[in-house]
C-alpha cells in the first residue's frame, strides 16, 4: 500500500517522473495478484474470528487506496466473495453445535422448579402460554431442551452473518438478501441435515420421535420470531419471509413416518411373543399375557400423544389398530400353523377382544365412533363364524350387502376350515369317533366343498 501512496504524491508533486497511464497499469497489475493472493488463502482459512479480521485489513486496504483515486472496486467485489466462506464457515460450525444439541438432549419436557428457571426459558425462546403461566411449580413446557438451544444457535448465526455486512458500504437490501439467503441455507442445508441424520438414528426410539416431531412444530412456529431478530439487529424495517422454515414440516414429516414404522416394529416385537396352544381344548378364560402387554404399551404410548397434532396421532393409531389386526389374521394364516382347534380359536379369540376394546376406548380423541373398531371387523367376523359353526347363514347371505359375514373371503374360510379338520384329525388320531364326530365330520366336509365351489 505504501507504494502507491508515495508513486501517488509523486505523480502531484515531481512533473513527469510518472505519469497516470503508467501508475494506472501497474494498479491494474498489481491489484490482480493482490486480489488472487487474498482469494487463495482466505479459502484455506477455517476461523470465523480470522476472517473477520482479515476483512478488516482488506477494508483498511482498499479505503486507504480509494482515498488516493485508485480503482478498488474489485476488492470490494472480493469482500462479498468472502462473505459467502466466512458464512460456510459459520454453517460448519453451527453443524457441531446442532450435534451436541441433540446428543445432550434427553427428549423429555422441559421441567422449571422456580419462577427464574421459567424466565431462563422464556428469554431465549419465544413461548407463551397462559395456562403454563399460571400453574404451579413445577411445571413443565411441552418441548424439550434442544428447542431454546437450537432457536439461540441461528439467533447467533445471524448475528455473525450481520457482523460481516458492517462497514461494507453495502445497502440495506442487499444486508437483507445476505442475512436471507443465509439463514434459508442454515435451516433447510445445514439443520436439515442434522435433523435428518437424528430421526435416522437406530437407536432413536418412539418416545424420542414423538418429542422430537413436537419439537419442529414450535421451532417452526418460531421461526417467524427469526426475521423480526434479523430486523432487530440489522436496523431494518423489513427483512424477505425465510423460506427455510419449511425444512421444520420436511423433518417432521421424516419423524411422523419413523413412528410409524416403530410403532410397527414394537407391535411386531410382542407378537414375536406370541405362545398358541393350537390344540387347547378349552380357552384359558384370559386373554394372553403379550397381548394384555401390548394393550398396556400402547395405551402408554397413545398418552405421550398428547402434544402431537390431532391427525398425526390419529394417523398413528389406525396405523397401530390396522397392523395389529393383520398381523393377528397373519398368524390364523401362517404356512406355520397347521392345525387350529377350536379350543385354540376361543383362546385366540379373547386377545382379540382386547384389541376390540382398545380400539373402542378412544385412545386418541377426534374419531368418529366405530372407525378403529371396523379394522378389526374381518377377525371378529371371522372368529364369530367359526366358533358359532353358522355355515348355513354364511352361504345363504354370501354376496349380500347385509350378510353378518360380509367380510369374510371363502378363501379364508376354506384356508381355516382345514387347518380345523387337521386338528380335529390329530384329536381322534387313537380313538373311534362318536356319532356326534361323525356328524361333525360330514358336515365339515360338505362346508369344505361348498367353500371350493366359492373359490373356484
Amino acid at each position: 500500500m505504501g507504494f502507491f501512496v508515495v508513486e501517488d504524491h509523486i505523480l502531484n508533486t515531481a512533473s513527469g517522473l510518472v505519469n497516470q497511464a503508467y501508475l494506472d497499469q501497474v494498479w491494474e497489475n498489481a491489484l490482480l495478484k493482490i486480489t488472487a493472493a487474498l482469494r487463495t488463502h482466505t479459502a484455506y482459512c477455517t476461523e470465523a474470528s480470522l476472517m473477520l479480521d482479515v476483512k478488516k485489513l482488506i477494508l483498511l486496504f482498499s479505503e486507504t487506496l480509494r482515498s488516493y483515486g485508485y480503482h478498488v472496486d474489485p476488492v470490494h467485489n472480493l469482500l462479498l466473495e468472502i462473505q459467502e466462506h466466512y458464512n460456510e464457515i459459520l454453517m460448519k460450525h453451527c453443524v457441531q453445535t446442532f450435534r451436541r444439541i441433540f446428543d445432550d438432549d434427553s427428549y423429555h419436557p422441559i421441567e422449571v422448579a422456580t419462577q427464574e428457571e421459567y424466565q431462563k426459558v422464556v428469554a431465549i425462546f419465544p413461548f407463551r402460554d397462559e395456562v403454563l403461566e399460571k400453574a404451579p411449580f413445577p411445571k413443565k413446557f411441552p418441548f424439550s431442551r434442544f428447542v431454546p438451544g437450537i432457536f439461540d444457535e441461528v439467533k447467533g448465526f445471524i448475528r455473525e452473518c450481520l457482523k460481516f455486512s458492517e462497514d461494507l458500504n453495502v445497502s440495506q437490501t442487499e444486508v437483507e438478501d445476505m442475512v436471507r439467503k443465509a439463514t434459508n441455507l442454515l435451516l433447510t442445508r445445514t439443520l436439515g441435515g442434522c435433523l435428518s441424520s437424528l430421526i435416522k438414528k437406530p437407536n432413536v426410539g418412539l418416545l424420542q420421535l414423538i418429542q422430537i416431531t413436537i419439537n419442529t412444530n414450535y421451532l417452526e412456529d418460531a421461526s417467524v420470531q427469526l426475521v423480526f431478530y434479523s430486523r432487530w439487529c440489522g436496523d431494518s424495517h423489513h427483512v424477505a419471509k425465510l423460506q427455510g422454515r419449511t425444512m421444520f414440516k420436511d423433518a417432521r414429516k421424516d419423524a411422523e413416518d419413523q413412528i410409524y414404522e416403530q410403532l410397527k416394529a414394537k407391535i411386531g416385537e410382542f407378537l414375536e411373543l406370541a405362545h398358541y396352544d393350537w390344540l387347547l381344548v378349552e380357552p384359558e378364560g384370559q386373554a394372553s399375557n403379550y397381548m394384555m402387554d401390548l394393550i398396556a404399551f400402547l395405551n402408554n404410548v397413545f398418552q405421550a400423544f398428547t402434544n402431537l397434532p390431532d391427525k398425526v396421532a390419529q394417523t398413528a393409531c389406525m396405523t397401530a389398530c390396522q397392523h395389529l389386526a393383520t398381523s393377528l389374521l397373519n398368524i390364523l394364516t401362517s404356512e406355520d400353523v397347521k392345525f387350529i382347534s377350536i379350543g385354540a380359536l376361543q383362546q385366540f379369540n379373547l386377545d382379540v377382544i382386547q384389541c376390540e376394546q382398545f380400539a373402542s376406548s378412544e385412545p386418541v380423541k377426534g374419531f368418529k365412533e366405530g372407525v378403529l373398531q371396523m379394522f378389526f371387523v374381518e377377525l371378529r367376523q371371522l372368529l364369530d363364524l367359526f366358533m358359532a359353526e353358522d355355515w348355513s347363514t354364511y352361504f345363504h347371505d354370501h354376496g349380500k350387502e347385509s350378510s353378518r359375514y360380509l367380510r369374510v373371503n371363502p378363501s379364508l374360510a376354506l384356508l381355516l376350515l382345514e387347518k380345523v379338520r387337521e386338528a380335529d384329525k390329530k384329536k381322534n388320531i387313537f380313538s373311534s369317533l362318536k356319532q356326534k364326530e361323525r356328524d361333525k365330520k360330514k358336515l365339515q366336509e360338505t362346508v369344505l366343498k361348498q367353500l371350493r365351489q366359492l373359490v373356484a
